[in-house]
């Protein structure tokens, strides 16, 4: 037989194999939808539930989770064969929780990476099936670009991960439980900025919080109190003439991009010659306010 007869002949009986392998999918957003489509993709056809019921009524092989939110109880977690794998946006066990791409950003971390976990009930606990480093190329990255490569990277890790995982290649490692930490669920109030802060750490909350919560502040004009998102900003050692600098707890705040409230985002430039008579409202985290 031909070599390639043969390697159509193995490509056949995988995609057969693959047609039987029952793969449940548990997961939202942006990270979880990349995820579930390259299992589609791969023609694992996986099959998205809202609720645990289903797993018991499939009985699958395999669940693939990713960024789920939920903890899934003990009963659940032994239903499938191969148990739950969990695809994570950190080099667990630094930055368990649901938040790891922000917390890479505020923290200025140079690497970060994925992590696929067989799941316990804890969150983000269970030991390490396998992971993929990743090298931050751009100081500048924001949450969206950071979490896209996240995802491609988790995507590529998983494809590979699962037959090895299945046919036995893998022996999982417990997390180094002396390295953990954990991340918040983020609510919009945290995307308050407190100018006492480094220009540099203000700078960084732009980009990770961006576009969910957002970085916001307040200004005063003709007696009013207006909201504004800071959208992008650089960093300077000292104020810049004509333009929209922030004096900050060390440094200034080089405003790039605006959104007053209830209008559309502009360039500072725009901003600045639209909102002539202003104050900006300085208020920190820790209570202080006044005026610049």
């Amino acid at each position: 037989m031909a070599n390639n007869e043969i390697n159509q002949n193995s490509k056949i009986k995988m995609q057969n194999d693959k047609s039987k392998f029952k793969i449940i999918f548990l997961g939202k957003g942006q990270f979880a939808e990349i995820i579930f489509k390259a299992l589609e993709e791969a023609n694992y056809n996986p099959v998205r539930i809202n609720n645990f019921k289903k797993i018991k009524e499939l009985k699958p092989n395999l669940v693939v989770v990713a960024s789920y939110g939920k903890i899934i109880p003990k009963e659940i977690l032994k239903i499938p064969k191969y148990g739950c794998l969990n695809v994570h946006a950190s080099l667990l066990p630094k930055y368990r929780g649901p938040s790891p791409v922000q917390a890479a950003i505020l923290n200025n971390d140079k690497e970060t990476g994925v992590t696929i976990i067989l799941m316990d009930e804890k969150i983000d606990h269970g030991p390490i099936v396998a992971n993929s480093k990743f090298r931050i190329p751009n100081p500048k990255i924001t949450y969206e670009q950071l979490l896209k490569e996240m995802a491609e990277l988790g995507v590529k890790l998983l494809i590979e991960t699962i037959p090895k995982w299945i046919s036995g290649k893998i022996k999982p490692k417990p997390q180094n439980e002396s390295r953990a930490s954990y991340t918040k669920i983020l609510k919009r109030e945290d995307g308050k900025i407190d100018w006492s802060e480094p220009a540099e750490k203000i700078e960084r909350q732009i980009r990770a919080f961006y576009p969910w919560p957002g970085s916001f502040t307040f200004l005063k004009k003709d007696g009013k109190i207006l909201r504004v998102k800071i959208l992008e900003a650089d960093i300077s050692r000292t104020e810049k003439k004509n333009q929209l600098s922030v004096k900050c707890g060390k440094n200034y705040l080089v405003i790039k991009k605006i959104q007053p409230e209830s209008k559309k985002p502009m360039s500072a430039e725009d901003f600045l010659r639209g909102y002539h008579d202003f104050h900006l409202l300085f208020r920190t985290k820790k209570g202080g306010s006044g005026y610049y």
